[in-house]
């Protein structure tokens, strides 16, 4: 498998070099040059297939020669290490539930995928490599869980001030090692303008060996595919599944989307968002108008600038009627938010974070103007990530895990910088 530019289709590198340097030189994403077809005997025996065999059939073509068939063996069983259940919420609605990681989000997946990768690629590389990597939330912790202590690799992760919960900080800021915590005073969408100006640039580049572990990686961004074949293995109802993910830098409905497109028996895809909701606009005029971000209670979505649109984008020819035949919308209030939380806790006592809600709420309102349609959504973070948002909606205070009890104790470590590229590059070329 190869992949292209999505700048400039003449940049072909293969998964090896697109991991390792994480964009194209001309600041495009990389998009396979191939969407690999599901055989009729793969989907045939899929509901009872092992979930790492499923793994390593499903990201092989992407992988191709640039890993060992054992190697990747290891990666995926390394990977899915994790249950990933799909529990019915009520007769119509699923909650595909990603948050048994160790990070407690569902990008325990992508990272755990991409660090090994990273980490199989760069054996023999004498010159240490930086991982650098924006966050608005669980990125940051599920990629400085996954490269803590990896030999020979320094992860430095942007997160902006006051804008992640004190759990996600935590994770953040207290592993201390190989992982660096830079507290931008800005939004999300300027740690990620920052860390994309990082890749160009001349200085930084000959003073570090730079990659991305942010959703722009093709290793992190391929592998939440296998999320949605998990869930088609579990589902058991009559009719395909209608599939609504919170939205924020568009990785994980991109890699969803994904699998559809190469023939996962999947239904109509929702995008739901909170008000950081771009695509609504587009689906209406066909236009893509990045706005400021807002911050709101499902924080991880608190994008204005989503990334992997442009994936989405390329997966249906960049046609907007192409697009809206198999996505539509919804967009979220806070107010909303609180209100769906505490409505699912008390009549079907299932406990929904921020992003749950959201999507879970978007779902509903689809499902109602569609009769005899089902669906499930994709719960992304544990709840006690956002304990003062749970307690607004519900009135009760949730019980810390022990692992998290120690996390919180622990003394937060960061470096407080300007939300300016001139920042970032000076503590870079330290």
């Amino acid at each position: 498998m190869k992949y292209y530019s999505l700048n400039n289709h003449n940049e072909i590198v293969d998964f090896k070099l697109a991991t390792i340097q994480g964009q194209a030189s001309d600041r495009g994403l990389f998009f396979p040059e191939n969407i690999p077809s599901l055989s009729t005997d793969f989907l045939q025996h899929l509901k009872a297939m092992d979930i790492v065999e499923m793994g390593v059939s499903v990201m092989k073509p992407y992988v191709g020669v640039t890993i060992p068939d054992d190697v990747l063996h290891t990666i995926v069983a390394e990977t899915l290490s994790f249950p990933i259940p799909l529990k019915s919420i009520n007769s119509n609605i699923y909650s595909l539930e990603l948050f048994h990681g160790p990070t407690l989000a569902f990008k325990d997946v992508g990272a755990r995928f991409m660090s090994r990768c990273l980490g199989y690629f760069l054996k023999n590389e004498n010159r240490k490599v930086t991982v650098l990597v924006a966050t608005s939330g669980d990125t940051g912790g599920a990629v400085a869980s996954g490269f803590y202590d990896v030999e020979g690799i320094e992860v430095v992760i942007l997160y902006p001030k006051g804008r992640v919960s004190p759990v996600q900080e935590k994770q953040l800021t207290t592993l201390g090692k190989n992982i660096t915590a830079l507290e931008v005073e800005g939004s999300f969408d300027d740690c990620q303008q920052m860390v994309k100006q990082a890749f160009l640039d001349v200085d930084i580049k000959g003073h570090r060996m730079l990659s991305s572990a942010n959703s722009i990686n093709v290793a992190r961004w391929l592998p939440q595919q296998l999320y949605y074949f998990m869930a088609y293995q579990q589902w058991q109802e009559a009719t395909q599944p209608v599939v609504c993910v919170p939205s924020g830098n568009f990785g994980n409905i991109c890699a969803g989307l994904l699998a559809k497109v190469s023939g996962l028996p999947l239904g109509h895809f929702i995008a739901a968002c909170n008000v950081n909701d771009i695509v609504s606009e587009y689906l209406k005029t066909g236009n893509i108008e990045p706005i400021t971000a807002t911050a709101t209670l499902s924080n991880a979505m608190d994008v204005g600038d989503p990334s992997n649109l442009v994936r989405v984008l390329e997966l249906f020819q960049n046609k907007c009627e192409s697009v809206k035949n198999n996505i539509s919308s919804d967009t979220v209030t806070d107010d909303a938010t609180l209100k769906t939380i505490k409505q699912v806790y008390q009549q079907y006592q299932y406990l929904l974070d921020p992003h749950g809600a959201v999507a879970y709420k978007a779902l509903e309102n689809y499902l109602n103007e569609n009769e005899n349609q089902k669906g499930f959504i994709l719960e992304t973070a544990h709840p006690i990530k956002f304990p003062d948002a749970v307690k607004t909606a519900i009135g009760l205070d949730l019980e810390v895990p022990d692992h998290l009890k120690y996390l919180m104790k622990r003394e937060k470590v960061s470096t407080q910088i300007k939300n300016n590229f001139a920042a970032l590059k000076e503590f870079l070329m330290l």
